[in-house]
């Protein structure tokens, strides 16, 4: 499943002191891009996160799918 993130900038995390952002707007694009769907109110767009790794391991968990079966595209 492909998700079109928008990235807004983070803080520095606490912990890592590595440099975090925050989803602005999460939508799933559909075959062929001719529709898209907007899932921000999903989650939490007040969430620092550390990595699009991260970002992939809690979709594919609020979405009950394989990490793998995520597919990221950062939208500009």
């Amino acid at each position: 499943m492909l998700f079109e993130y928008t990235r807004r900038r983070g803080v520095r995390s606490p912990v890592t002191d590595a440099a975090t952002f925050k989803v602005g707007h999460l939508k799933q694009t559909m075959a062929h891009e001719a529709k898209t769907v907007d899932l921000s109110h999903l989650i939490d767009t007040s969430y620092n996160y550390h990595s699009l790794r991260e970002l992939r391991w809690h979709l594919a968990e609020r979405f009950g799918m394989a990490p793998e079966a995520v597919a990221l595209r950062e939208h500009h």
